[in-house]
């Protein structure tokens, strides 16, 4: 076995979100007095929340402050995770991996609330040793850091760690961090630099596959 962790990435990777989401974001604007219906569902894939709001700022209103915004957003969002559905074999396969002894972490660009909430709606608190999000770093995703600190807790080399991710901007973060990539197509694509594409889990757990040999 050529690698020591997994680290994963949640939204896409682990969990069908990215629908959810998109209904958190418009229904939370629309009550605070934006109508955003015209956004693709797909308009902000793999986008940490700052730079969304960055973004969308000019049609918000002038006094809405981002954290109210934020806050309003992940409210919705938690309090909807029932609709939330697991990508096919990702839990078995977090729980193989479980089973093999090797540490699993979650590495996401949404903010605390969102991650625990991912987490406990996939049952998998007691598989993963830890979960890093926007709120413990300074930079998300492209950026290294959300990795590089994964890395620093799980006290190995990135080089050992693989990242499983289903966007660009995530692959680019671990890439970046010197971790081992794989880019996981069933939900993501258009992948610049990744070490090896998965188009299902199954895959993943072949034995056959250079990270196992």
């Amino acid at each position: 076995m050529t690698f020591r962790a997994v680290a994963w990435d949640i939204d896409g990777t682990l969990v069908d979100s990215e629908p959810l989401h998109h209904r958190a974001l418009l229904a939370a604007s629309l009550a605070l007095g934006s109508d955003l219906s015209d956004l693709s569902d797909q308009a902000f894939r793999g986008v940490h929340m700052y730079d969304v709001w960055d973004i969308l700022q000019p049609r918000l209103p002038n006094d809405l402050v981002r954290e109210d915004w934020l806050t309003a957003i992940e409210q919705h969002y938690v309090e909807n995770t029932q609709h939330l559905r697991p990508i096919i074999d990702a839990v078995a396969t977090i729980k193989a991996l479980a089973a093999r002894n090797v540490p699993q972490v979650c590495v996401s660009n949404s903010s605390r609330a969102i991650v625990d909430a991912n987490l406990a709606a996939l049952g998998i608190l007691e598989h993963i040793s830890f979960s890093i999000s926007l709120d413990d770093v300074a930079k998300g995703k492209p950026d290294p850091e959300p990795y590089r600190r994964a890395c620093d807790r799980l006290r190995l080399d990135p080089a050992s760690v693989i990242a499983i991710e289903d966007s660009q901007s995530g692959a680019l973060s671990a890439r970046r961090a010197g971790l081992i990539v794989i880019g996981y197509t069933a939900t993501g694509g258009d992948f610049k630099d990744t070490d090896h594409l998965i188009a299902d889990f199954s895959q993943f757990m072949d034995e056959r596959q250079p990270w196992w040999r």
